[in-house]
């Protein structure tokens, strides 16, 4: 199984982003899907979660500027950032809690990361 992030990149302040997170592999369902982020000096925070069935949570200082969803038929989720700030700067890494069969117990992985950066 694997998470394949993508989307970063160089965005001026104020512009917008969609990061998507295509997860590939022997798959069986998903639980949770989120986006975690981790600026330069700091520890790595939780951004957004999703869970299946759709119940969505942000950290404060995304609210009303990031928006996430998910794709459950093709395994991808989205975290559409908009109105950005610098302080967005960041490696954003997607997870997901996957179940590999019926019955099992869901496997916690992280995709490679991909770079946002804000210039003001």
């Amino acid at each position: 199984v694997q998470l394949q992030a993508s989307g970063g990149g160089l965005v001026q302040t104020g512009g917008s982003l969609r990061l998507s997170c295509a997860a590939s592999g022997s798959i069986f369902s998903i639980n949770t899907m989120a986006w975690y982020r981790q600026a330069p000096g700091k520890q790595r925070e939780s951004v957004a979660t999703i869970t299946r069935g759709g119940s969505i949570h942000y950290v404060d200082s995304v609210k009303g500027r990031f928006t996430i969803s998910r794709d459950n038929a093709k395994n991808t989720a989205y975290l559409q950032l908009n109105n950005v700030e610098p302080e967005d700067t960041a490696v954003y890494y997607c997870f997901a809690n996957i179940l590999l069969g019926f019955g099992t117990s869901g496997s916690d992985y992280w995709g490679q990361g991909t770079k946002v950066t804000v210039s003001s």
